[in-house]
């Protein structure tokens, strides 16, 4: 079992321990806040609840959370060390220094620093490698590296161990990629207010209606070659370039941040978004991402990609009382409705899911399916036996009822993690041929396949088999 260890416990080191927690990894945290073990306690709530729903198979089992009462009693023993300190150099120098006298040999201090370059953070002669991350870390992928080689070769491969994307960076910069773009909009957005053009919740609102939901897919030039049409990038540039010399932006200037500004901001602010508590806030981001990330999951497009490749590494199968586990999956908020309920769709989402699984397992594979045949649904029927509801881990296995000519009829099983039953899903489907759209045998090996797995499942009860209960077709 791998073991990472925590240097301060706030917004992003509780997000860090979140993050390697529900990779599989055993933390150790270290921060005299009081109240430590309590935020952090309320930020794995809400990853728990958020992570698992992104993938369609298992996250590793949750590593154990300890709490250390020293640097030196966190870090000992550690294959990982994430500092998430204050953003101010003497005390990271401080920190470093007390940590370096337990490394083992080779090892080095991972910062989550949002600014500092790495030879300002290693000038003391601590080993440190910047690796920051994105707010919520236990959600977003990115993380920026940057330092010496060797460290931001190893740092690279546990980032990407626990899902995260690793982009080193290929020269030092203060504040890294990311924070200056976000530094950039963060000086326009400041000016707009300071000249009476725009209030918070405009400026928000000006983000998350337009280029927000173009870049989460495509960032910036991949967005901008669309724009230039059939030319391309070139033909953008040719039209838009010139404006960039006309006096439109203040980047390179920054309004005086008085108490006037200060209060004209914390005045908007309250009044968009005053009404809802920090973790109100948390949990709608939260969901929001989950649903924006699914989604570009599809696609494989941005973090969707990222969210992909994670996946295939993780563990897939297995059998419950010789059945085979079909799906694996935490039940996301897309799937719930208004009383928070999993909804009917989902439960169709799921069985359908479950009988690809099964498809694979008969050799009904991508491939099949390629040279021109499948199976078709023509009618399923849904039981629901128990509420299940947002986080819920979900367990379906699949028996084979019946493998006969044409048809294939599957019973899903659908259980909570304390082994209850909360839904059985029974489908028939009928082999076809996607040339012609009509019914036809399967082939030779699917056939033998089906043969042999419906030989396995026999004699087995199919609880409420034949049942008209929830019926869908």
């Amino acid at each position: 079992m791998s073991r990472a260890a925590i240097i301060g416990g706030g917004v992003v080191g509780g997000g860090w321990a979140a993050r390697f927690l529900l990779n599989g990894w055993d933390v150790a945290v270290f921060d005299p806040d009081p109240d430590a073990e309590r935020k952090i306690g309320e930020v794995l709530d809400d990853a728990r609840a958020s992570l698992p729903a992104l993938y369609d198979r298992p996250l590793p089992l949750e590593g154990r959370l300890s709490f250390a009462s020293s640097v030196a009693d966190a870090v000992a023993g550690a294959d990982w060390v994430q500092e998430s300190v204050s953003e101010r150099l003497d005390l990271k120098h401080a920190v470093y220094a007390e940590i370096a006298a337990h490394l083992p040999e080779g090892g080095f201090v991972a910062s989550s620093t949002s600014g500092f370059k790495a030879s300002d953070l290693a000038a003391r002669g601590a080993p440190v490698v910047v690796v920051h991350p994105f707010n919520p870390v236990y959600l977003l992928p990115l993380a920026e590296i940057s330092g010496e080689a060797r460290y931001c070769d190893g740092a690279r491969e546990v980032v990407a161990s626990i899902g995260m994307h690793p982009l080193v960076l290929r020269k030092e910069i203060d504040a890294f990629i990311g924070n200056r773009f976000q530094e950039a909009v963060w000086r326009e957005a400041l000016w707009m207010l300071e000249d009476g053009i725009a209030t918070t919740s405009e400026i928000d609102d000006a983000i998350r209606m337009s280029f927000g939901l173009r870049w989460a897919q495509m960032g910036l030039f991949e967005t901008y070659r669309i724009a230039g049409g059939e030319a391309g990038m070139r033909a953008y540039i040719e039209q838009f370039g010139p404006t960039l010399g006309w006096p439109r932006s203040k980047l390179t200037d920054v309004p005086e941040l008085d108490d006037a500004l200060i209060d004209t901001i914390g005045r908007q602010s309250d009044a968009q978004s005053g009404h809802q508590s920090i973790r109100a806030l948390e949990r709608l981001r939260d969901d929001n991402l989950v649903a924006i990330l699914r989604g570009l999951r599809q696609t494989g497009s941005g973090a969707g990609g990222v969210l992909l490749e994670h996946e295939r590494s993780l563990p897939e199968g297995g059998e419950i009382d010789g059945l085979p586990i079909t799906l694996r999956k935490s039940v996301p908020v897309t799937w719930t409705d208004y009383n928070g309920h999993m909804n009917e769709a989902a439960y169709l989402e799921l069985g359908s899911r479950a009988t690809d699984e099964l498809m694979k397992l008969i050799g009904a594979d991508a491939a099949y399916i390629a040279s021109g045949k499948s199976f078709f649904t023509v009618d399923t029927r849904i039981r629901y036996l128990d509420e299940v509801h947002r986080g819920t881990m979900l367990t379906v296995t699949t028996q084979l009822l019946e493998a006969a000519g044409k048809k294939m009829k599957l019973f899903h099983r659908v259980t909570k993690p304390d082994g209850t039953l909360a839904a059985t899903i029974e489908t028939l489907l009928l082999h076809t041929d996607l040339t012609s759209r009509r019914a036809c045998p399967p082939e030779p090996q699917v056939a033998a396949a089906l043969e042999t797995l419906a030989a396995a499942h026999a004699g087995r009860p199919a609880e409420g088999a034949g049942g008209t209960v929830g019926q869908r077709s």
